[in-house]
This record gives C-alpha cells, sequence and structure tokens, in this order.
C-alpha cells in the first residue's frame, strides 16, 4: 500500500549561499550558527573583531563554513567591502538575513550625532544591503530576503521613539518590497520578535534566563528556529511576515 504523502517536501539549506549581518552577536549569532549546521555556507560582519573570530570559531568548529570581517552597516564603504567578500568567496548570494541594529531611545534622550548613527545602521543599512544583494540574486531569477524588525513596529512604545521609527520602516519597506520583487522569483520575509535576551537588552544574563523561564523573554535560539522554517519553505510558499512573541508578552 501507497504511504500518503504526510509532509510537505522543505528546501535544503546544504551549500546555500548566505549573507548575515550583524551575524556576532545576539539575534544574527544565533542564525549563523544555525544555519551553518545544516550545511550553509555563511559570510557575516560585525564590529568587533574578537565576536567576528568567536562566531567564526564556532560555526567551524561544528563542520560549518564561514568567512567575515569587521564592518559596520551604517558605512557605504563597509558595505562595498562586505560584498566584495560575499563575490570573492560565495561567487554569487542566494540568502540575505538583515539583523545588524541598535537600541534607541526617545529623540529628546539622544544627541543628534546618535540618533542619526541608529538610524544609518537600523535602516539605512538594510536598505543598503538589501539593493546589493538584489543586484546579485535578479539574474538568477531567484533568492530570499529575510529582514529581521520588531514588534516595536505596532507597539510603539514610548521612551524609544528613534528605535520606533527605524522598526516601523523597515516593517513598510518589506511590506512594498516584497510587491516588487515577486515577479522576479525573489522572495520577501519580515520577522518581528518581541523581548529577545541580547546585548540590546538592559537586563543581566541571570535576569534574562529568569524572564525566559517565566515566559516573559525569548532567546535568540528562538528567532533562528523561526528563520531556518521560513527559508526551508517549499518555492510555493512565502512567509510574508511572522510575529514572534514571549508567551506572556501580551502587547
Amino acid at each position: 500500500m501507497e504511504q500518503p504523502n504526510i509532509h510537505t517536501a522543505v528546501e535544503s539549506l546544504v551549500d546555500k549561499r548566505i549573507l548575515i549581518t550583524g551575524g556576532t552577536t545576539g539575534i544574527g549569532r544565533a542564525i549563523a550558527l544555525l544555519l551553518g549546521s545544516y550545511g550553509a555556507s555563511i559570510v557575516t560582519f560585525g564590529r568587533h573583531q574578537e565576536q567576528l573570530d568567536e562566531v567564526l570559531a564556532v560555526i567551524r568548529r561544528n563542520g560549518g563554513r564561514a568567512e567575515g570581517c569587521v564592518a559596520d552597516s551604517a558605512s557605504a564603504e563597509d558595505i562595498q567591502r562586505v560584498f566584495q567578500l560575499v563575490d570573492q568567496t560565495l561567487g554569487g548570494l542566494d540568502i540575505l538575513i538583515n539583523c545588524a541594529a541598535l537600541g534607541g531611545e526617545s529623540i529628546d534622550e539622544m544627541a543628534d550625532a546618535d540618533w542619526r548613527y541608529v538610524i544609518e545602521t537600523n535602516l539605512i543599512g538594510y536598505l543598503a544591503t538589501t539593493k546589493e544583494a538584489l543586484n546579485r540574486m535578479k539574474p538568477n531569477k531567484r533568492g530570499h530576503i529575510v529582514l529581521v524588525g520588531s514588534m516595536s513596529a505596532d507597539v510603539r512604545e514610548e521612551g524609544s521613539s528613534i528605535y520606533v521609527a527605524t522598526k516601523s520602516g523597515i516593517q513598510g519597506f518589506a511590506e512594498s518590497l516584497r510587491k516588487e520583487v515577486n515577479p522576479l522569483g525573489i522572495k520577501i520575509s519580515l520577522v518581528e520578535p518581541g523581548a529577545v535576551g541580547s546585548d540590546m537588552q538592559e537586563t543581566t544574563p541571570e535576569e534574562e534566563r529568569e524572564q525566559q523561564q517565566k515566559g516573559e523573554m525569548l532567546r535568540a535560539e528562538d528567532i533562528a528556529v523561526c528563520v531556518q522554517y521560513i527559508l526551508t519553505q517549499p518555492l510555493r510558499c512565502d512567509v510574508v511576515s511572522v510575529q514572534i512573541r514571549p508567551h506572556l508578552q501580551l502587547i
């Protein structure tokens, strides 16, 4: 008797060429480690050499392939260097995952140079890397761009107007961009996490573990698993947007 087909076929990540921005800390690091363990070829970058060396070593120790450089997503020159590394080491690009981000407070609480830097990192950096990725994906008529945003785009909490502005911009960018590039065979997915234990939080590691046990905070690895699910769906499926929040985070 023929066995029923009870599971959809999934896309393999083996040998997929992936660029992860901000892959040296937090959510980006967790995504890099997980996708590397599935056989993807990873290029990533961050602002600090020690953190970059650590994540590359862990990926390689677990059998993955990874290269990277120290770079700042707020710098146009650094973005060009990153994509030169992509071209040299990967010879093309299948997936871009945009994670590089900074926290931001109320505009009243931040010096002009500081809030401008947050916008350059969180929003302009996403646009610049996306444009470069599209230039490499369009000839193949295939590719996938994942934009890691935030629930702040909808909640719009008090005291973080700069951060909210950047994450709201990413949300609108993702929705419009999908309409522009889907006919070209390129997928766009938006992931909007709630509270996640990371270096952007003001809590200590002990406080984060306690909140995670209570269901009040996510781990970065939770978001990585979500991204892995998105990337492995069949070509006919678009996971357009996902909101993932701690169980007890109700707004």
